[in-house]
């Protein structure tokens, strides 16, 4: 019976031992895994930082959704740990009507918004009383005032939310007419109108370059900066911070800079700069 409780004892210990090498094994290795709900569109740039994120013992994994829903109801649940798809204003904006509890720990890129020609070749160039497409839908809208403004062009007023609407427009000078239309006509209204401000993704479809815009958005367009959220109370946890300083590398910005060639633009304010966001909506009209 001695012999017997040894051996159970030895084979005991012997369970115990493979199972605490096998733990020392996992803890050694040192690779965190982390989830990244992305858009399924354009991943190039998130394939790029998985690639260089190994290298330095962190495992990305990129989660992909359809739409613009998903990520952040996602995030909210831990289904994901961070996510990157969306701008700073529309985050906000979600987040409010949601109710959820998450924030934005970093800033990536932009993909500016610019007003397109077929007919002027400068922005001085555009005649009095010219006609300008914009898109109709009340963000989009509203953004298109704002590049307006920041162009020479126009001056809002002084309580400009964000959301477009001809009221909101103070000054006029060269007494420019409207046209109001989807966003995605913006590029077909360019042969019926003298200028038509035109969302990125749509510009790039219709085969215009940023480069022979009239006049485009840059980094400072604050609102309109894509964000990496988490949910509130990880936004120490040093993994995702480490997500935030790849994306925000000299080596990422150099990728995006070769890929996009300005279609998208590094953008890396701080995150102070970027829930402060709404001072870009706040300059006074003209008296």
């Amino acid at each position: 019976m001695k012999k017997l409780l040894i051996a159970i004892l030895i084979l005991a210990l012997a369970v115990l031992s493979a199972c605490g090498k096998n733990e020392v094994k996992g803890n050694a290795d040192g690779e965190k895994t982390v989830k990244v709900g992305v858009s399924s569109g354009d991943t190039r740039t998130w394939d790029y930082i998985v690639g260089i994120a190994k290298e330095e013992g962190l495992k990305i994994e990129l989660v992909k959704f359809n739409d613009y829903i998903q990520p952040n109801l996602a995030l909210a649940e831990g289904e994901i740990d961070a996510n990157s798809f969306q701008t700073v204003s529309y985050f906000d904006e979600f987040i409010k009507k949601q109710k959820l509890d998450l924030e934005a720990i970093g800033a990536t890129v932009i993909a500016p918004m610019g007003l397109y020609s077929k007919k002027y070749k400068k922005l001085e160039e555009l005649p009095e009383g010219a006609t300008i497409a914009v898109p109709n839908e009340g963000t989009n809208f509203g953004r298109a005032l704002l590049l307006l403004q920041e162009a020479g062009l126009i001056t809002l007023v002084e309580d400009f939310d964000g959301n477009g609407a001809l009221n909101k427009i103070a000054t006029n000078p060269k007494n420019l007419k409207f046209e109001a239309v989807a966003a995605g006509n913006t590029p077909r209204f360019l042969d019926d109108v003298e200028a038509s401000v035109i969302n990125n993704n749509f510009a790039v479809e219709a085969g215009l370059k940023l480069e022979d815009s009239l006049f485009h958005e840059n980094a400072t367009a604050k609102p309109y900066i894509n964000i990496i959220a988490v949910k509130k109370g990880n936004a120490d946890r040093p993994e995702l911070q480490k997500l935030v300083e790849l994306y925000q590398s000299k080596k990422v910005e150099q990728f995006i800079d070769d890929t996009f060639k300005g279609s998208q633009i590094p953008a890396y304010v701080s995150v102070d700069e970027l829930v402060n966001y709404k001072d870009a909506w706040t300059k006074p009209a003209a008296k």
